[in-house]
């Protein structure tokens, strides 16, 4: 399946319920059983630019990423998730290049403030760079 395809079967199951307030709230609620280890929760791992705390761990396993994530608002650690969520298993130059549109596709840059939406954003830059970074270590790329 590929990243787009991936992304659209999220935007999917999350449009299942009709209310965006309550598809948002149901994002939080998923977001409940994530949690990154202490030991990942280093300085080098804080995302820059987000009002509350967010850490984002990301690794190639068998040519394919893997983000691991967590936040101290629980309403932000639902988001980091999605976007983790979207971008793990994916391939290194996907992940790279497709972009996000689940938060329009399911309501919530309407919902977000925009410093919400502006930490999103750095976390996504954030996954962008190490998937870059996964694709020029890797020499099948």
């Amino acid at each position: 399946m590929s990243l787009d395809e991936k992304q659209q079967s999220l935007i999917d199951d999350l449009n299942i319920i009709h209310d965006p307030h309550e598809r948002l709230n149901a994002v939080v609620m998923r977001g409940h059983a994530l949690k990154l280890d202490d030991a990942q929760k280093t300085e080098a791992n804080l995302v820059p630019g987000c009002v509350s705390r967010v850490w984002l761990h990301g690794e190639l396993v068998n040519g394919r990423t893997r983000f691991l994530c967590d936040a101290e608002s629980p309403m932000v650690r639902g988001l980091a998730m999605l976007l983790c969520e979207l971008y793990t298993d994916a391939d290194p130059v996907e992940a790279a290049l497709v972009e996000p549109r689940i938060w329009e596709a399911c309501g919530f840059t309407k919902m977000l403030s925009p410093t919400r939406l502006n930490g999103l954003a750095n976390m996504r830059l954030r996954i962008r760079d190490m998937a870059k970074r996964f694709i020029t270590s890797n020499p099948s790329h």
